[in-house]
């Protein structure tokens, strides 16, 4: 995670307002005129007092109490609109934000999203960007607030003198900035380690319930509560040093607050028995400044819990910057599909070299095999020309064309890819498949799924196409997940086909029929297959074998 002070994390943050800048305007003039209409309810209950005791002021009585109850009137009313304003802009902004950070999952997929933790990964969609409603709703506008309302307010109150007027500043500022500060450097990077440890136990959950099969079979239930219970606790412990941290900071608010207003008085009463200002200059500077920290106190009480939305804002801002392995390319001339190769290729997955020169040529309509043992780099060279990464060095070729320099949207119709672990969406057989295709056909469909051997068990479920599979699938074997995938390579209808151990999970049955299908269409396509299985490598016209890394 990128280190961003709160004031980066801020600015960046207050960018995305941008599409909303009338709106926030609109929100900032309707809670500075609620928050004057408050501190005005007391000065003007004061210009009531002074009239009574027969003092000069600006308002007759009526006049005084007629402002009163439309400031009353007006403050309930502000506020709602204000607050209204303030959620629609930050709901907006959420929904906004969502639909950047899943554009900038697509465009840093696969590649850099393969070894990130999805646990975490959900954490920062749901509960982190759930977050920011603290900072776009309670933040950028109470802040804009605070500093036209202490202007304001220093202003009135060092008309009567300006000492006065330097102290409202000096209370003003004691409140709304430096506790604040204060309670942000005491928390330190409380609220990022709550946010990370939050990421982990939701991993851990995650985790947890995918592999609950395997957690009963081998008695390992109560260790895996107990572990559970510990991250639960160890969070929890973290969130109180939060929770104290903010009591704190609203106690030391509090004592602030009652100080600065003894002060007010003192001064102003020191000001009076000198003969500098009238009885009025002791009355209304001090119900001003007691009724007018509200804005600055707004302030303050976000001093810890900021710690926590900038924690959160960081993490959602690591995902938005973070920039691909492979950049998508566009503007570039069509290519049609007319053969693949491989020429002197290495790739390194950090300091681990996965592939050291290899070279291998896909003829146009041929079925070229790959063989070797687990973690060769069978995997890691389908996955370079699907141009998931880049190669270190050497070339990846499609029609005699780096694939670097093919239009993304040309590659990806030009291939498919069938991996050895088949995800299925939450939903029906048939959209799962529709995925390949949108506009596909029922016959289409059916025509894929015999290819695929699959189309049989189908028909034999209850609603048949339109039967559910369930969340991650799990309501069908690894071997009906694997023939759904090929059902969904087949109706893409490329003409590249790349399958990585596509009959692992399959009986021998219907490995024969997909080997004969696959077979059959080699008129139609080029296919490369990665296995471990002799018995499928029978189709393959060359095979090729990749051991430590290298071609042979």
């Amino acid at each position: 995670m990128n280190k961003r002070s709160g004031f980066q994390v801020m600015l960046k943050l207050a960018y995305l307002v941008k599409p909303l800048t009338g709106y926030m305007l609109l929100a900032i003039l309707m809670g500075l005129i609620g928050h004057l209409c408050a501190a005005f309810l007391t000065v003007f209950g004061g210009y009531a007092v002074l009239n009574a005791l027969g003092a000069a002021v600006p308002v007759t009585m009526a006049a005084a109490f007629a402002f009163l109850v439309i400031f009353a009137l007006l403050r309930g009313i502000l506020r709602y609109a204000e607050q209204a304003c303030n959620h629609f802009i930050a709901f907006k902004l959420l929904a906004l934000i969502r639909d950047r950070v899943f554009r900038a999952l697509r465009r840093l997929c696969p590649a850099k999203l393969e070894g990130r933790d999805k646990g975490d990964l959900i954490a920062v969609i749901t509960s982190d960007i759930e977050l920011l409603e603290v900072f776009y709703a309670h933040t950028i506008s109470p802040a804009a607030i605070a500093l036209l309302f202490t202007v304001i307010l220093c202003v009135l109150i060092g008309s009567y003198h300006w000492a006065l007027g330097l102290l409202a500043l000096a209370a003003y500022l004691t409140v709304g900035v430096l506790i604040p500060l204060a309670a942000s450097k005491y928390s330190g990077d409380d609220g990022a380690k709550f946010r990370s440890k939050s990421g982990e136990l939701s991993s851990f959950v995650l985790d947890s319930l995918r592999g609950l099969s395997e957690t009963i079979q081998y008695g390992q239930g109560k260790k895996r509560l107990e572990e559970m219970n510990e991250r639960t606790d160890a969070l929890s412990r973290d969130e109180e040093r939060l929770k104290r941290t903010a009591g704190l900071n609203a106690a030391v608010t509090g004592a602030a607050v009652l100080i600065f207003d003894l002060l007010m008085l003192l001064l102003s009463a020191l000001l009076y028995q000198n003969g500098t200002v009238g009885f009025d200059g002791v009355l209304i500077p001090t119900l001003a400044l007691f009724s007018s920290f509200g804005p600055a106190i707004a302030l303050a009480n976000l001093g810890s819990t900021l710690q926590n939305t900038f924690a959160a804002g960081n993490r959602v801002l690591d995902i938005l910057e973070e920039q691909p392995v492979t950049e998508e390319i566009a503007g570039q001339p069509e290519v049609a599909f007319s053969g693949a190769a491989a020429e002197n290729v290495r790739f390194s997955y950090g300091k681990e070299t996965i592939l050291e020169d290899v070279s291998v040529k896909i003829p146009e309509h041929a079925i070229v095999g790959i063989v070797g043992r687990s973690g060769s780099g069978k995997s890691t060279l389908l996955k370079l020309f699907m141009r998931f990464w880049e190669a270190d060095r050497g070339s990846i070729t499609l029609s005699g064309t780096e694939v670097g320099k093919i239009n993304t949207n040309n590659l990806r119709r030009m291939e498919s890819f069938v991996t050895q672990e088949t995800h299925l969406f939450r939903g029906s057989i048939k959209n799962n498949l529709r995925i390949a295709k949108l506009d596909a056909a029922d016959a289409e469909i059916e025509a894929a799924c015999k290819k695929a051997s699959v189309h049989d068990f189908i028909v034999t479920l209850p609603r048949g196409y339109d039967t559910p599979v369930g969340e991650l699938g799990d309501t069908l074997s690894g071997g009906e997940r694997q023939r759904l995938g090929l059902a969904r390579a087949f109706l893409h209808q490329a003409p590249f086909l790349l399958l990585d151990e596509p009959t692992s999970n399959l009986d021998s049955l219907n490995e024969a029929v997909i080997l004969k299908s696959l077979h059959q269409e080699r008129n139609g396509r080029t296919v490369v297959l990665v296995s471990h299985r002799q018995s499928t490598m029978r189709i393959a016209d060359t095979v090729y074998s990749v051991e430590n890394g290298r071609m042979s």
